[in-house]
């Protein structure tokens, strides 16, 4: 793994203070067999099929390096309703030897909370600079939902910094998921380092990274073409009428 040294090499799960693996989060998949996970100093991608843990793997490093759970900066402390799971608590994240100067969680299902407490915040009397500034001076919700994110991706994001981004291109079109990846380059060759959840073949593309994907088996690192995201993506492009027929003669013999 070539680059400058990471803000995060690696997690360990403190398994010998998990209380029991019976209850969630620790009856996941992901969780019963994880030890230690090592990052990419550039970007790291965590995949995989729905309900196996992403979110709750990515949610607990957030939370644990001291990001709000809901996400934004550090800065940020707002709670709409407190989902969060206590895995950060059982997690021990080991550090580089360099500090970030910028940093953000970035959470797709609950950007919209963050949107709002940007608008509340600059709607209080104060003599300093409005937050919305940071976002390219437009508040989030009068964009749209993708514009909103992207916006975040561009203006907010400002280099030397870690960031944590669970599930990003959920509202982008792929040829803004392009430029989403031409941002990823400009922030790493300015000494970022991304650890992301993806559903996305797109983004998962970046050639100076690592692919975790979550199996109910575990984790195993896998190459971009090896991953299902990329394969069914594929079969579906180049084999759309016989996929089509298939998906279509499953549904009418139910």
């Amino acid at each position: 793994m070539n680059g400058p040294p990471s803000f995060l090499r690696r997690i360990q799960l403190m398994r010998q203070q998990i209380p029991a693996y019976d209850r969630y989060p620790f009856d996941l998949a992901v969780i019963r067999s994880l030890q230690t996970l090592e990052f990419h100093p550039k970007v790291t991608y965590i995949v995989g099929e729905n309900g196996m843990g992403k979110s709750t793997l990515m949610e607990s490093i957030a939370v644990a390096w001291g990001f709000n759970p809901e996400g934004g900066t550090i800065n940020f402390s707002f709670s709409t309703r407190a989902t969060h799971s206590n895995l950060f608590d059982y997690i021990q994240l080991v550090k580089g030897p360099r500090r970030p100067k910028d940093g953000f969680f970035f959470r797709a299902e609950s950007y919209y909370n963050l949107a709002t407490t940007i608008d509340e915040l600059d709607s209080q009397p104060s003599s300093g600079r409005p937050i919305k500034d940071s976002y390219g001076g437009k508040s989030l919700h009068e964009q749209s939902h993708g514009e909103s994110f992207f916006a975040a991706f561009v203006h907010r994001f400002g280099g030397n910094g870690l960031y944590i981004l669970d599930e990003p291109e959920a509202a982008l079109s792929p040829l803004r998921q392009m430029a989403m990846l031409s941002r990823i380059h400009e922030l790493v060759e300015r000494n970022s380092q991304f650890i992301i959840a993806t559903h996305s073949p797109i983004l998962m593309a970046y050639p100076d990274s690592i692919i975790y994907n979550l199996t109910p088996d575990g984790i195993e690192v896998q190459a971009l073409e090896e991953t299902d995201h990329f394969l069914i993506m594929k079969e579906f492009l180049n084999n759309k009428e016989k996929m089509l027929r298939e998906l279509f003669d499953d549904t009418r013999g139910e």
